[in-house]
């Protein structure tokens, strides 16, 4: 079966779609390009591989959620430890609810800081909120669980993840983002095409299999890919660094629409590089358009 794209081309073409692909029962069923099949910034996409990357480090002993803070960070502390940062875990860095007020660490803020050091100022933001009382989308979360995956196996997130990752998919050693010191930042700025995009979708369709070879454990995939918490937005939740969709589909998903939606109810995955201000648009379109027909 081949998905016929011309409604949704039509309707997609004016939020500035670069390029779909889809692929159902492990057969490429339909895409298009608008423009060439170079990486690009995926944005909060990335968070979903530092999900990943956080998946591998709990199956190997490294970390475990429900680790304090306060002890995973002993060095980089405030001075004086306010009692909801006391009670913060590692499964809060995960959830969006990890008790600051407003998005910290966000793309237009980051070149403006005068800090070097983000994760002691990260750590200094006012826990205002209980942890996993309040959903409130920002960067500190994704970046300091990235930032004690890079401590505890001793190299960054890419390395981390290209023995693990990246080399079964067949990802050449990509670019990410980095932090004043050199860290790799979690929340953000990895860059993929949409080829290799895809292909970490259907990893986590297939549950964390490849080639028949069980590389990260289902029950990790199953649990991130849960509601953990409702979240601001919409009634489908958010999981571990995963936003709910409809028909419990669940996705990655980064600014201007680069998307990686996984239909667990068609054995499908749906993914988008873009550069659209209206991705939520974008997103009916896909479920609109293309959904039906799987």
């Amino acid at each position: 079966m081949i998905v016929d794209l011309q409604k949704f081309i039509e309707k997609a073409e004016p939020l500035r779609i670069l390029g779909i692909k889809i692929t159902q029962n492990g057969e490429l069923i339909g895409g298009h390009f608008w423009d060439e099949n170079c990486r690009r910034n995926i944005y909060s996409a990335s968070k979903s591989f530092t999900s990943c990357a956080v998946g591998f480090a709990v199956q190997e002993g490294l970390i475990r959620l429900d680790e304090k803070l306060i002890d995973a960070f002993e060095k980089d502390l405030p001075e004086e430890v306010s009692e909801n940062l006391a009670k913060a875990t590692v499964k809060d860095l995960l959830t969006m609810c990890l008790g600051q007020e407003k998005g910290s660490l966000m793309g237009a803020q980051r070149p403006e800081y005068k800090e070097d050091d983000w994760v002691k100022m990260a750590l200094s933001i006012p826990f205002v909120y209980e942890p996993g009382t309040h959903f409130v989308y920002n960067n500190v979360g994704p970046y300091l669980a990235g930032i004690l995956v890079q401590r505890r196996s001793g190299c960054n997130l890419v390395s981390y993840l290209k023995p693990r990752l990246f080399d079964h998919l067949g990802i050449k050693l990509p670019t990410w983002e980095n932090d004043p010191l050199g860290n790799t930042f979690g929340a953000g700025g990895l860059f993929l095409n949409l080829d290799e995009l895809q292909k970490f979708g259907l990893f986590y369709l297939q549950k964390g299999r490849w080639n028949g070879k069980q590389l990260l454990s289902e029950e990790w995939i199953m649990e991130s890919t849960r509601k953990q918490v409702e979240n601001d937005k919409d009634s489908y939740g958010y999981g571990y660094l995963f936003w709910g969709n409809e028909h419990g589909s669940f996705m990655a998903d980064g600014k201007y629409a680069q998307y990686s939606i996984i239909l667990r109810d068609k054995n499908a995955v749906i993914s988008t590089l873009a550069e659209s201000r209206d991705g939520d648009k974008l997103k009916h379109v896909i479920f609109e358009e293309i959904y039906p027909q799987l």
